[in-house]
Formats: C-alpha cells, sequence, structure tokens
C-alpha cells in the first residue's frame, strides 16, 4: 500500500507565493515521476509540473517561468513552488507519483491541497 500526501496550500494574496510538499510512504520501491496537477471548480483537472527520475521536466504553459518542481527520489518527495501566484491559479492542486513496483507500475494521488489566491 502507498500514501501520498500533500501539503502547503492556503490563502494568498496575487502576486505572493506558496510552496507545496508531497510524500510518497509505504510500499514504495523506487520512485519513477512525481507530478502536480490542478482542479478549479467547473473545469477538468489539468497537469501543472511533472518531473521523472531521470530529471525531465514538463510545465504547464500557464505557469512556465513561475512555478518550479523539484523531485527527491531518495525521500520520495516532491515540492512546487509557485511564485507570481494570479487568481487563475485558484484550485485543488493533487499530487501523484508514479511508483516502480519492480514488475509493474501504479500511479497514486493524494487527496489534494486547497489553493486559493486572493485580494
Amino acid at each position: 500500500q502507498v500514501q501520498v500526501v500533500e501539503s502547503g496550500g492556503g490563502l494568498v494574496e496575487p502576486g505572493g507565493s506558496l510552496r507545496l510538499s508531497c510524500t510518497a510512504s509505504g510500499n514504495v520501491w523506487r520512485i519513477l515521476t512525481m507530478e502536480w496537477y490542478r482542479q478549479a471548480p467547473g473545469n477538468e483537472r489539468e497537469l501543472v509540473a511533472s518531473k521523472t527520475s531521470s530529471r525531465r521536466v514538463t510545465y504547464a504553459d500557464s505557469v512556465r517561468g513561475r512555478f518550479t518542481i523539484s523531485l527527491d527520489v531518495a525521500n520520495k518527495s516532491s515540492t512546487l513552488q509557485m511564485n507570481s501566484l494570479k487568481p487563475e491559479d485558484t484550485a485543488v492542486y493533487y499530487c501523484k507519483a508514479r511508483v516502480d513496483h519492480e514488475v509493474s507500475y501504479f500511479d497514486y494521488w493524494g487527496q489534494g491541497t486547497q489553493v486559493t489566491v486572493s485580494s
């Protein structure tokens, strides 16, 4: 069994910063990728940022240059540093860990953390 837990959400004014954290625990042999998604009310869940164990990084166009993803494979954790936040960044942010179980891999989701950007 694998658990993925996010933390660090909250309320911030436009132009401010937040740092989200995500940790995978339990039966985690090896992390392949950790990704951050977000879902605003009425919208589909969208990929925000992704980083693989081979250090390949992907960002959504809407956050490139403002958000930075990190991945600590040894500690099975990821952070999402969000700067210059905008009201349109308001959403529930989810972390997804792709875990290598030797013969196969599975994706595990966290429960989400709310980010609200408002004055």
